[in-house]
């Protein structure tokens, strides 16, 4: 059967050959992204066996951090689109034995993968690898760096949802300081035109924030006002060391969203969130439940369609052979 090849805006590519980060996007690549992505939302397209255009080519995700939504997410992209599908459980794997990152990227290589999507706790790995391997890479998220994969489903979300992302006045709480899905989305929805703020203790908004292009805000309620998006951030105690909030029940009283806090933001505000969430730590449940407020399993599935698209668009790019 033919692959249908779907050409969004005109473009059948990317200018780049791997996705590490937001900026190694200019904004027709962005714009031809969100496009594809919206196509595969819907389900007969997804499953349509004519789009099978990575038919013959292999696709590793290459996890070394424990993943469900994101890993679970590639796969079935991957698979919706006639890929043979790899994945490589690092907990016991040689790397587990004390294999360098260099030492499997060989092994990789040696193995001729067309795509390679990788999760690692270290910034910057996903870009030392792919200096070493002739596929596609895709950073699935690198230490507290970037997750350029979860800001564009986040963009598609609100796309479909609000129709478009330009004016929004956007707010991202809690734990920046450790969060690399708050870079890659201040970055994108800056290029995309909204207002972003940025929410939370002094001790977890990063140094040079006020250098992001942002409003830095220390307390809810006026760093809530007037946002049309509230995206909330898990509080990641498994990166910190040391004492960065008094206490979980502390914090959720000064930075947990629940309908008080939420009324400070403009009337009809939504509600994001990455997950895992920690309920009753960052979000109240009423809220993260609440399907004329939360966006949040929206995201979930909005997250196969969007990496439907970075897997189809990149597999017509300089890093897999059409």
């Amino acid at each position: 059967m033919s692959n249908t090849h779907i050409s969004p805006s005109g473009r059948s590519r990317l200018d780049t050959r791997h996705l590490l980060s937001i900026a190694d996007l200019h904004r027709p690549d962005i714009d031809s992204l969100l496009d594809l992505g919206e196509t595969y939302l819907d389900l007969s397209v997804q499953k349509d066996a004519r789009n099978n255009v990575l038919a013959g080519k292999t696709l590793i995700n290459l996890f070394f951090e424990n993943s469900t939504r994101t890993e679970k997410s590639f796969e079935l992209a991957g698979r919706r689109l006639g890929a043979d599908v790899i994945n490589m459980s690092m907990a016991t794997s040689s790397a587990s034995k004390g294999e360098t990152l260099l030492d499997t990227a060989t092994t990789l290589n040696a193995m001729n993968p067309d795509l390679l999507v990788i999760r690692h706790s270290a910034s910057g790995a996903p870009a030392l690898l792919s200096q070493k391997v002739s596929c596609a890479v895709i950073n699935a998220g690198d230490g507290a760096h970037e997750h350029p994969t979860q800001a564009l489903l986040d963009a598609l979300t609100l796309r479909t949802r609000l129709g478009g992302v330009d004016g929004l006045r956007i707010a991202i709480c809690g734990d920046i300081l450790h969060s690399r899905v708050a870079r890659s989305n201040v970055q994108l929805l800056n290029i995309l035109g909204a207002e972003v703020r940025l929410i939370g203790p002094p001790t977890l908004i990063p140094l040079d924030a006020d250098q992001w292009g942002v409003e830095v805000y220390h307390d809810m309620e006026s760093g809530l006002k007037g946002c049309d998006v509230v995206m909330m951030l898990r509080l990641q105690l498994e990166r910190m060391s040391g004492s960065f909030v008094p206490s979980k029940r502390e914090y959720f009283h000064f930075y947990g969203l629940d309908q008080r806090k939420l009324e400070y933001a403009a009337p009809g505000a939504l509600v994001m969130h990455p997950g895992p969430m920690n309920r009753g730590v960052e979000i109240n449940s009423d809220i993260a439940d609440d399907p004329d407020i939360s966006l949040i399993t929206r995201q979930v599935e909005t997250g196969v369609a969007m990496r439907m698209a970075i897997l189809h668009l990149l597999s017509q790019s300089g890093g897999v052979d059409a």
